[in-house]
């Protein structure tokens, strides 16, 4: 292989995935990612365990409930971001600098417009969004103030999101979690300082979280602006180069349109559990904590799928490529398994962090009890689906996950709902039956149609 053309200085974070132990490359860069990933779920975490144990339950219940909302268009962003990641990810593996550093630039020119936009989206359709979540009258005014806010200062996360992708694309994911670890540091303060000290409740939990994300968005920028190496961010050089959103769009769109559409799926699934009164609605809330505690490990190993193979594969070295993808799926379903065990042990303790009324333990430790032996199968979708995308194929992921977490999950909370049992277990059984069918599809297609259709690099 040719020397890589940047100098030892210049690639003091970087980290060229392209050589040496596949397993060491992939643990390094994904526990950052994880850490940092957890302190990211930390944000609405941390209010939701102010609000549950310092304001009340309807405050407790308006904070947890909304994430579908929220979901759905950060999703979106996260989906669109992927794309700049495996984009610039791939032509740092082919050695091409100069295409890497424009690709910063229209990511960058990007975020800042989908900002704007996304703002006025989310402000816009909080009031139609809850009540189309059957939101209850009681939770429905603090739901509505928490969105608002939110979703007003919600150019920090998309800045930080994007500016971490770009990072993690050249395997820098420690600079990220950093950042992260400062932000949550900050919002974890500041909550308890607006709620106790300022009598603020959840507008204080708001504000909380869009001053600290607003925080790691501005360090992330700085890191990308002083960078010596190709990802160097010149705001005088922002423009969209349309070739490469081109590329962004063909891998990002399809993303951006899964993770949108599941989010948005999960609204109904939340106006389903709305309806079994505010104890219900507490201890799914308690469970949605715990899920995204759990999903972290795999999501994280993922990530690291996707950027390992689209440098192997811009490197053209597509034998390294598939390898690093069953290291992966071993390393995820490890872990879930063991994280597993412990929530499963754990249950009724770890729903009392959040609230201690025992009703709302009740349903909780129900949810975790029989939702969690199941969450190793979506190591399969969740690695599988990122080796895709790392290979510039998000089509096929978005096609399978839409039909498994979309279709297929509302067409069986209706017919359960309706001609088997309208009561709680069975309609939250859809989930695994979801993921069950996504990863089985995906195990088919990834061995059987891309394995022997690959389609291989974008920048060869």
């Amino acid at each position: 292989m040719e020397p890589h053309p940047s100098t030892p200085k210049t690639r003091q974070h970087d980290v060229d995935m392209t050589e040496g132990s596949i397993f060491s490359h992939l643990l390094l860069f994904s526990l950052p990612l994880l850490a940092g990933n957890i302190f990211q779920q930390m944000y609405n975490m941390v209010d939701t365990w102010v609000v549950g144990n310092f304001v009340g339950e309807e405050a407790f219940s308006a904070v947890g409930t909304v994430s579908p909302i929220i979901n759905m268009l950060i999703g979106s962003f996260m989906g669109l971001s992927s794309g700049a990641g495996v984009v610039i990810s791939q032509y740092y593996g082919a050695r091409k600098e100069q295409r890497v550093q424009d690709a910063v630039h229209t990511s960058i020119f990007l975020t800042i417009i989908l900002s704007i936009v996304f703002t006025a989206i989310g402000v816009g359709m909080t009031p139609m969004m809850l009540t189309f979540m059957r939101t209850p009258a009681n939770v429905f005014p603090e739901s509505s103030a928490y969105l608002t806010i939110y979703f007003s200062g919600m150019a920090g996360l998309m800045c930080y999101n994007m500016g971490a992708g770009i990072l993690r694309a050249v395997g820098d994911s420690r600079r990220p979690f950093y950042f992260l670890v400062t932000s949550a540091v900050i919002n974890t303060i500041l909550d308890l300082v607006f709620v106790i000290v300022f009598h603020m409740g959840v507008k204080g939990v708001a504000y909380a979280t869009i001053i600290a994300q607003g925080v790691s968005a501005i360090l992330t920028i700085l890191v990308l602006m002083r960078s010596p190496s190709c990802i160097r961010l010149d705001l005088r050089k922002l423009k969209m180069h349309w070739d490469l959103l081109g590329q962004i769009i063909r891998v990002g769109i399809p993303a951006a349109i899964q993770m949108a559409i599941t989010a948005f799926s999960n609204v109904f699934v939340q106006s389903y559990i709305n309806q079994f009164g505010s104890d219900c609605m507490g201890g799914w809330t308690a469970y949605t904590k715990m899920d995204q505690l759990i999903f972290l490990p795999m999501q994280s190993l993922g990530l690291a799928s996707t950027t390992f193979v689209g440098q192997n594969l811009g490197a053209g070295k597509d034998e390294r490529a598939q390898k690093g993808v069953r290291v992966s799926l071993g390393m995820a379903m490890a872990v879930t398994v063991a994280v597993s065990v412990a929530v499963i042990a754990a249950a009724p303790l770890l729903v009392a962090f959040f609230n201690r009324k025992p009703e709302v333990i009740t349903y909780g430790t129900l949810f975790l009890r029989h939702l969690t032996p199941f969450y190793v199968l979506c190591c399969v979708n969740q690695i599988y689906a990122g080796a895709l995308r790392g290979a510039g194929n998000s089509r096929a992921p978005m096609l399978i996950m839409l039909g498994s977490f979309v279709l297929f999950r509302q067409a069986y909370l209706y017919l359960v709902s309706n001609f088997v049992s309208n009561t709680i277990l069975p309609l939250a059984m859809g989930y695994p039956a979801g993921w069950f069918l996504c990863s089985a599809i995906t195990l088919i297609y990834y061995h059987f149609v891309h394995l022997q259709s690959a389609q291989g690099s974008l920048v060869r």
